[in-house]
């Protein structure tokens, strides 16, 4: 494995980071942290991976920010009296690889002045960022990508998410030149055992561009 921590971001919300980290980390037996996670505390995105990955080593670390409202984790954080600080972002201590996955998308706000963008490049990891079609896609992906180049963030591939829509994909990696890492199907259910058979198919393909 070339870099032990890997950054999930997406192009939007709902875009299913959060299938896709749990599939990552499956696939590289890694561990899994989720910083900032905003609403649903009674089950988190944390709990979500960790009844989707099957394998006893991976590690669910605990969040830094555990926020009340399911909103922008500035607004958030601002309505339970708490101000979001950089500073308080400690990698977790781990020897296997971390899948790290972002609250929303690359610019969604932490406090006045910090982005996730700005989260990312204090991390200093590669990001893979999950795409999915509808309408507007393109356009949310390219600037995903664009404002990852301006900050001199590595980005490790795209995975696509969802219905494929080759037109779609095809437009984005042609102008990104960025891998496509994986496909991942819509699933009408999601649940441990399509997890682990997604991760066992990409577990060499994932190690070998991760």
């Amino acid at each position: 494995m070339k870099n032990k921590n890997i950054i999930v971001a997406g192009i939007g919300t709902d875009v299913g980071k959060t299938f896709i980290a749990a599939i990552l980390t499956e696939a590289l037996k890694a561990d899994y942290w989720k910083p900032v996670q905003a609403g649903a505390l009674d089950h988190t995105d944390s709990d979500t991976v960790r009844e989707l990955v099957s394998n006893p080593q991976t590690v669910i670390h605990p969040e830094a920010y555990r926020l009340t409202i399911p909103a922008s984790p500035h607004y958030s954080a601002e309505k339970d009296g708490i101000k979001i600080s950089l500073e308080n972002f400690h990698i977790p201590t781990t020897t296997r690889p971390l899948i790290i996955e972002l609250a929303g998308g690359l610019m969604v706000p932490l406090n006045e002045h910090e982005l996730n963008i700005d989260l990312v490049h204090k991390i200093g990891a590669p990001v893979v960022l999950v795409s999915q079609n509808y309408l507007g896609s393109i356009n949310h992906t390219l600037l995903s990508v664009d404002i990852c180049h301006t900050h001199g963030i590595e980005l490790a591939g795209i995975i696509f998410n969802g219905e494929r829509t080759l037109a779609t994909e095809s437009v984005i990696l042609n102008y990104t030149h960025l891998p496509c890492l994986a496909h991942i199907e819509k699933e009408s259910v999601i649940n441990a055992q399509v997890v682990k058979r997604y991760a066992d198919s990409l577990a060499d393909i994932v190690k070998d561009r991760l």
